[in-house]
């Protein structure tokens, strides 16, 4: 863990990531996490979260508020508009788009992060739902 020592509340935070494919922000993981944890602090949450993902072990994602991804694999994203959610998706990734961009700028390119956003299905659902209410 680059010369970290152990911390069994790290490791809590890592597997509650490692066990969603939500996106949850530090105050999700920390609701999810304090019921069984009482010691369990937002601050040692955020502080957790932020060195797994220095530690390349979690993905840091800015949205208007920060999320994190488990899955550090390259991969595309749904956010919806609406409320917010945060969604993979299954779709490869181009590495082709980085070559491109590499040869397009004096910039060296190390990857990109594709978003796509609009309205969700639940979103959707409720729309429709309100509709024939």
């Amino acid at each position: 863990m680059n010369g970290k020592r152990y911390s069994r509340q790290r490791e809590l935070i890592y597997q509650a990531l490692m066990d969603t494919t939500e996106h949850p922000t530090a105050e999700m993981v920390y609701q999810w996490l304090k019921p069984e944890n009482p010691s369990l602090s937002l601050g040692t949450v955020y502080r957790n979260l932020n060195l797994l993902a220095n530690e390349g072990r979690i993905t840091r994602m800015a949205f208007p508020v920060e999320r994190y991804d488990g899955n550090t694999k390259p991969h595309c994203h749904f956010r919806c508009d609406k409320c917010g959610g945060v969604y993979d998706l299954d779709l490869p990734y181009c590495r082709e788009l980085d070559e491109k961009a590499d040869g397009a700028s004096e910039h060296q390119i190390e990857g990109h992060e594709l978003i796509f956003h609009g309205c969700c299905a639940r979103c959707r659902a409720a729309e429709e739902l309100a509709k024939t209410s």
